[in-house]
């Protein structure tokens, strides 16, 4: 029997995926700064063998799954150095960008959980299995349930092997979208293609039994049994089958606070916003429902279709116009942005550059950048910046707990220019 090669090394620090970090670079999952650890050597990466001298931030994790699942990256790392290591890969975006601004506390938005989960669905000894995909891997790690989900998503890999039945029992793999909503269960099936009506008719079937609000296959309703409504008060909504959703109620609520606050303290008052990248229209619906006229644009037809429904459902809202535009390719330009008191942005990982470029271009005096990556959002600030905007401050807010994604909000004021001949000094 060959011996495996190990090698004891020192971790210097944690790296932004929630690895440990090796003095000579090597990241090592599992593995907390200050521990001398056993590790074996591979081309990129370490496999922690076992922990010489624990860190004395090293806590048990509460999750059966973890190590073996690549969701969570530091459920072994206590609370105060996790706090700071969250906020701190915020901060080392900003600093890479030579971006110096107000860098607020870490928003704990994980609430109750997560309300949406996407699992796989695979063939296991002729059983379909769900569950969540290893790290840096594609096998399957079959799950009873996700502890850091909501208690309405508990049943979800059930509730997915039971649907896997008439598609083939995950002969094909199949994703499976979950969210858990007010009225129940929603689900999104992603994989198989189109299906037979007899398929459809026995899925319905299902859907009943499983207690679901709503089933589709690829975005196409097989049956919607109830509303599967989310949000709360005014931005109570009907999100289109598999659409994007903030991952936590308490995530979707820290970021309306951190977008509406500063247009509560804006001075002139704030009567239009532009909402871009809108989804399905928590800011918009929140903003009109505080007295706002809202222009709100989307790049997918079916979220822009969700927002009007819920705009037209509701009552005592402001103007709000909603158009299905790919801001990517169509940025909103000049004379549509200067129309406005403020413009909020909310893109996808890719950051927003074609529209912020033209948003650097304009007159607004106050902007709002939300983001999901630190990188894209650090890029699109200098952007800001260099158009004449102060960044005044960036708050980070996780509600992906225990993973190395953090979500941010930055509030952006275009500085006064100085009559010909003087110098305006931007403030400290």
């Amino acid at each position: 029997m060959t011996e495996i090669a190990t090698e004891t090394l020192t971790i210097a620090r944690l790296g932004a995926r929630g690895d440990g970090i090796a003095a000579d670079g090597l990241p090592v999952p599992g593995a907390l700064p200050g521990e001398r650890v056993r590790v074996q050597r591979g081309e990129r990466i370490g496999t922690l063998v076992s922990v010489e001298e624990a860190s004395p931030d090293r806590i048990a994790p509460f999750c059966p799954y973890f190590s073996a699942c690549g969701g969570c990256a530091v459920q072994h790392l206590a609370a105060e150095p996790y706090g700071e290591w969250k906020r701190g890969i915020v901060a080392h975006a900003l600093s890479q960008a030579r971006i110096e601004t107000e860098l607020m506390p870490l928003v704990d938005a994980r609430g109750e959980g997560r309300r949406r989960i996407t699992l796989h669905v695979r063939e296991i000894e002729g059983r379909a299995k769900a569950g969540l995909m290893a790290a840096r891997s594609h096998a399957l790690v079959p799950i009873d349930h996700c502890p850091i989900t909501v208690p309405g998503l508990h049943r979800a890999p059930a509730v997915a092997e039971a649907l896997a039945a008439p598609l083939g029992h995950g002969r094909k793999p199949l994703d499976v979208a979950a969210t858990a909503t007010a009225m129940g269960l929603d689900i999104d099936i992603r994989g198989h293609g189109t299906v037979s009506e007899g398929v459809r008719g026995v899925l319905t079937r299902l859907a009943g039994e499983l207690d679901l609000a709503r089933l589709s296959i690829h975005g196409d309703i097989v049956v919607e049994r109830r509303p599967p409504a989310v949000g709360e008060g005014p931005a109570r909504r009907l999100p289109p089958p598999g659409g994007f959703l903030q991952a936590t109620e308490a995530g979707e609520a820290a970021l309306t606070a951190l977008v509406l606050e500063p247009m509560a303290q804006a001075k002139p008052k704030v009567k239009r916003v532009a909402d871009l990248f809108c989804g399905s229209g928590p800011f918009a619906l929140t903003l009109a429902a505080g007295g706002r006229d809202v222009a709100a644009a989307e790049g997918e037809p079916a979220a822009i279709t969700a927002l009007t429904r819920a705009y037209r459902a509701g009552a005592g809202f402001a103007r709000i116009t909603a158009e299905a535009r790919d801001l990517f390719r169509r940025p909103l330009l000049g004379p549509e942005l200067d129309a406005q008191d403020a413009v909020v942005f909310d893109p996808p990982r890719a950051g927003a550059e074609a529209q912020v470029r033209r948003i650097a271009e304009s007159k607004v005096p106050l902007v709002i950048g939300v983001a999901c990556d630190p990188g894209t959002f650090a890029r699109d600030a200098a952007i800001l910046i260099a158009g004449g905007y102060r960044l005044e401050r960036v708050t980070p807010v996780d509600q992906f707990a225990w993973s190395g994604h953090v979500e941010l909000v930055g509030v952006f004021r275009k500085e006064a220019r100085a009559p010909a001949g003087r110098t305006l000094r931007r403030p400290r």
